[in-house]
């Protein structure tokens, strides 16, 4: 199960903290989260495969994640990655 997490105002020094994991399709290669080379203003984990990531911000205090959902249905396989919404 993928999770988001956000805190706000539980600890003394860092009033928001925002965790997220990666939970499917380990078979692919990821980056740590750092400032990415052909994005510098990006800081986020990445997707080496499809280029997207789980959870990021940049330079100007924007923040975004992804998590999974499956609803049952047979999933459908895409050559975009809802990564990329990140």
């Amino acid at each position: 199960m993928c999770l988001i997490i956000v805190a706000y105002k539980v600890h003394p020094e860092y009033p928001l903290l925002i965790a997220a994991n990666r939970d499917e399709s380990y078979q692919r290669p990821t980056r740590q989260a750092e400032f990415w080379d052909n994005e510098p203003s990006i800081l986020a984990g990445q997707d080496l495969e499809k280029g997207g990531s789980w959870l990021g911000m940049n330079k100007f205090g924007s923040v975004a994640a992804v998590t999974n959902y499956r609803s049952g249905e047979k999933l459908k396989l895409s050559n975009t990655s809802r990564g990329l919404l990140v």
